[in-house]
């Protein structure tokens, strides 16, 4: 016989179900639970909320990695300049078209254009994006499904180019919102300009994706402050991914945490953000993590690769690739298995065009100013 929870998580998830500010403390203790049933009870209210506002229907995502050169030194990341033992590649425009169009015909809702820093986008103050550009605009001709540009921190004006070529989305992961702890992660780089640069980006009127990765030395009180961060930001996709050890990088024999703290993070975000989209990555334990990210609350899959296309991952780079196992009709079975099926494109493109409605620029100033003095943000007690 289960035991009865305590009560006060019965009274935090109250709630959270009320869709009620959370104070800090109550998401610390959210954070620190660790029996089974508690966290168990954690996830049956993220996927009540869930489907709530989504029923039973999940968005898949194509992810076309075209490049894994990098100018970063990131010291959590495989693909880091430095590293001299790996292979890389540039996916050429017929490639990466190719590739875009296959992942279309699966079905996937998204196509998500990632890459690292590469030298030779980034050259001559962002005129090598010229080509990727020019891709966009003809993707869009030819089939109008949304895109995310996963690029770094692009040129603002750049960026500007990407959104009037018809991309919808804008994802550049800030992975920790304590400063100090960013400065070891992404080394030499910028907090606030990649923020801003978010900013920016939905001044411009994308849709904002933002990541965090935990297990890289992080405390509770900075998976807090990203939430806070995400909140602040207005992000319409949070998502959150456990640290892999990559082969030949300073964090090579750092630890990968259980994965209990992102299937947590997971449930915890769907509380706070219960009508955004919460990815389920196949980059980090493939086809085989599915069901358990899917159960915490996520109503995204990401990371969809056909095999053959010769595309590595991000965290487990080869992770279930070519032997089809990140394919829509391999993720189809898992979703029935979690009572969840694949939207339809016509759910997801109305999805994004009404997130997209709200927060046209003057309902932005007042959603933001509206959470800064009402919101749980701003909750220290």
């Amino acid at each position: 016989m289960a035991l009865q929870q305590p009560a006060i998580l019965t009274r935090i998830l109250g709630k959270a179900l009320e869709e009620e500010p959370l104070t800090r403390a109550e998401l610390l203790y959210l954070l620190r639970i660790s029996s089974a049933d508690e966290i168990s009870s954690v996830f049956a209210i993220a996927r009540m909320l869930r489907n709530r506002y989504f029923k039973n229907k999940v968005f898949l995502y194509g992810f076309v990695y075209f490049s894994t050169y990098c100018r970063n030194e990131c010291t959590f990341c495989l693909y880091r300049k430095s590293n001299q033992a790996l292979r890389r590649y540039h996916k050429s425009q017929a490639e990466i078209m190719e590739t875009a169009y296959r992942l279309v015909e699966s079905g996937v809702h998204l196509l998500d254009l990632t890459m690292g820093e590469d030298p030779r986008y980034y050259s001559n103050n962002g005129a090598g994006f010229e080509p990727l550009i020019a891709m966009v605009r003809a993707i869009k001709k030819s089939t109008d499904i949304p895109v995310m540009i996963s690029a770094g921190v692009v040129p603002e004006d750049v960026l500007q180019q990407f959104k009037d070529s018809g991309a919808e989305w804008y994802a550049c992961y800030q992975e920790t919102h304590n400063p100090g702890l960013y400065a070891k992660l992404r080394l030499g780089q910028s907090f606030s300009e990649r923020m801003e640069r978010k900013k920016e980006a939905r001044d411009m009127g994308f849709l904002i994706e933002e990541g965090l990765l935990t297990g890289v030395g992080e405390r509770y009180e900075d998976l807090i402050d990203s939430l806070v961060a995400m909140r602040s930001l207005g992000a319409d996709q949070v998502r959150v991914m456990s640290f892999v050890p990559q082969k030949d990088t300073p964090m090579q024999h750092v630890p990968s945490l259980p994965r209990t703290r992102e299937l947590l993070m997971i449930a915890i975000m769907r509380l706070i953000f219960p009508d955004r989209l919460i990815p389920a990555s196949l980059d980090v334990d493939g086809i085989h993590g599915l069901a358990d990210r899917l159960n915490a609350g996520a109503n995204v899959v990401t990371s969809i690769i056909p095999p053959e296309a010769g595309l590595a991952g991000v965290s487990n780079q080869e992770l279930d690739i070519d032997d089809g196992n990140r394919t829509v009709d391999s993720i189809l079975p898992v979703l029935a298995q979690c009572g969840l099926v694949r939207a339809s494109m016509e759910e997801y493109t109305e999805w994004v065009s009404a997130r997209s409605a709200r927060l046209a620029p003057c309902q932005r100033l007042n959603n933001v100013t509206k959470e800064v003095y009402t919101g749980w943000a701003v909750q220290r007690h």
